[in-house]
C-alpha cells in the first residue's frame, strides 16, 4: 500500500468528522436563534460537540498531509458534499431537492477526476527545501495575486448586494486565507515525518528539526490562518444557510488549496497532456455544480434563513438583504402602513 493511499484514508475519516462538526455548529446557531434568551453560543451542547468533531477531523487531516500530495487530498475533500446532504437532512431537517442532488453529483464527479488524475507522489522535504520554496519568485507572485483576490471579494461582500454574490464572496475570502493553513499544516506534517524517519534510521537531524525557528514560524502561521478559517466558518454559519454556505466554503477551500499545492510544491510537473485535460474537466464539473447550487431569484427557503422580498407600493424594489423572515414581515407591515397613509 502506497503512502498516498494511507493519506487518503486518514483524510477521508477526517473530512467526514469535519463536515459532521460543521453541521452541528449550524444546528447550535439555529437553536440559539430560536431560543427565548440569546445565550452565548458556547452554552449549547451541539456547538461544543461540533467543535470537538471539527477539531478531531482537522487533526486527522493534518496527519494525512504528511503522506500524500496537497492537491490530491484537497480535492478528495469532495466526500464532504456527500456527507453534507446526509447530515443536513438528518441533523438540520433540511429539504434536499433533486437540483441539490444533481449539483452535488457534478461536484463529486469533478473531484473524482481531480483525485484520479492528480499527483500521487508523496516526497519528504528537508526544512531547507521547504524554506527555499517559500522564497521562490513564482510562489511570491501567487501570494500577491491571492491578496488581490481577497481585497476584491471583500469589497463585494461589504457592499452587500446580490443574494448569491454576498455568501460566495464571503466564502472566497475565507477560503483564500483559510486554505493557507493547509500549506502550513503540510509543511509541519512533513517536518514531523522527517524527524521521525531520521530518528529511526539514524540519518541525522532527528527531533532537533522540531525545535528550529522555521518550525515555530510554520506553527504560528498555521494557528493564525486556521483560527481565521474557524472564526469565518462559525460566523458564516450564523449568517447564511448551511446547505448553501457549506458547499461554497468547501469549493473555495478545495480550489485555493489545490492552487497553493501546485505552486508551492510544484506538483504540476507530473502532469502530461491526458492528466491536464482530465484535471481541467474535473474543475469544469465542479464549477457546474456550484452554479446548480444557486437557488432561484424568487426562491425563499422554508426555514426563513434566507428570504427575498419586494414591495409593490414603491417605484423600485427594496434592496435585498439577508435577514430572518419574521423581521421581513415586520418591514412589509411598516411599508404597507406608510403607503396607506400617503396614498
Amino acid at each position: 500500500m502506497g503512502d498516498w493511499v494511507i493519506g487518503v484514508l486518514i483524510n477521508l475519516l477526517g473530512s467526514i468528522f469535519i463536515n459532521f462538526g460543521t453541521n452541528l455548529l449550524k444546528l447550535a446557531h439555529d437553536e440559539r436563534n430560536f431560543s427565548a434568551r440569546m445565550k452565548p453560543i458556547i452554552y449549547f451542547q451541539a456547538w461544543r460537540i461540533g467543535i470537538l468533531f471539527f477539531t478531531i477531523g482537522n487533526c486527522l487531516n493534518f496527519i494525512s498531509f504528511g503522506y500524500a500530495a496537497q492537491s490530491l487530498l484537497s480535492a478528495f475533500g469532495s466526500i464532504q458534499f456527500i456527507s453534507n446532504i446526509g447530515f443536513a437532512y438528518f441533523v438540520l431537517n433540511k429539504t434536499v431537492t433533486i437540483k441539490l442532488l444533481l449539483a452535488t453529483a457534478f461536484v463529486v464527479a469533478g473531484n473524482i477526476f481531480l483525485v484520479a488524475f492528480g499527483n500521487h507522489q508523496s516526497p519528504v522535504y528537508t526544512t531547507e527545501q521547504l524554506g527555499e520554496n517559500y522564497t521562490n519568485i513564482v510562489f511570491l507572485v501567487y501570494c500577491i495575486s491571492l491578496v488581490l483576490v481577497v481585497i476584491f471579494h471583500h469589497s463585494i461582500y461589504k457592499r452587500g448586494k446580490g443574494h448569491m454574490l454576498v455568501p460566495f464572496s464571503y466564502a472566497v475570502v475565507s477560503g483564500a486565507i483559510g486554505s493557507c493553513s493547509v500549506l502550513f499544516a503540510k509543511s509541519l506534517s512533513n517536518i514531523l515525518r522527517l524527524s521521525l524517519s531520521s530518528s529511526v534510521d539514524g540519518s541525522g537531524g532527528g527531533y532537533s528539526t522540531l525545535h528550529s525557528g522555521f518550525t515555530y514560524s510554520m506553527l504560528l502561521m498555521f494557528i493564525s490562518t486556521g483560527g481565521f478559517w474557524m472564526a469565518r466558518l462559525n460566523e458564516g454559519l450564523s449568517r447564511f444557510d448551511a446547505i448553501l454556505i457549506v458547499p461554497m466554503f468547501q469549493i473555495a477551500w478545495t480550489f485555493f488549496s489545490i492552487c497553493t499545492g501546485f505552486v508551492y510544491f510544484v506538483e504540476y510537473k507530473v502532469f502530461d497532456a491526458l492528466r491536464t485535460t482530465m484535471f481541467v474537466l474535473g474543475m469544469i464539473s465542479v464549477f457546474v455544480g456550484i452554479y446548480l447550487l444557486a437557488p432561484e431569484d424568487d426562491e425563499v427557503l422554508k426555514d426563513g434563513s434566507l428570504a427575498v422580498f419586494k414591495t409593490s407600493n414603491l417605484s423600485q424594489d427594496v434592496e435585498r438583504r439577508f435577514m430572518p423572515s419574521g423581521q421581513i414581515r415586520d418591514i412589509e407591515i411598516i411599508w404597507t402602513r406608510y403607503a396607506d397613509e400617503n396614498c
